[in-house]
């Protein structure tokens, strides 16, 4: 019999703050591309109907800094869910 997986749940995900948090005149961080509020926001976000869209927003965001932005930020958060052994929500998402 094989060992039942956990379910993935978009409440597990962390914050998409990958720990730069450099915010260039008070504006969206460098690391992750979030305001100083959004990042406090997170934790209140409920699951996949609140989560997903903050995610898709924010890939937008990065995607309209640059393709590398985007690529590294994604690469790092990625590794982050690796790390906490916890499903990457990101799989879930079209991503450019």
């Amino acid at each position: 019999m094989g060992s039942k997986q956990p379910k993935r749940r978009w409440r597990d995900a962390p914050s998409p703050c990958i720990d730069v948090c450099k915010y260039p005149d008070g504006g969206f961080c460098k690391g992750c591309g979030m305001l100083k509020k959004e990042k406090k926001r997170w934790k209140r976000l409920d699951g996949r109907a609140d989560r997903q869209p903050f995610l898709e927003t924010l890939l937008e965001r990065l995607t309209s800094q640059g393709e590398k932005r985007v690529q590294r930020w994604v690469k790092v958060y990625s590794r982050k869910c690796d790390k906490k052994s916890v499903p990457n929500p990101l799989e879930k998402l079209d991503l450019p």
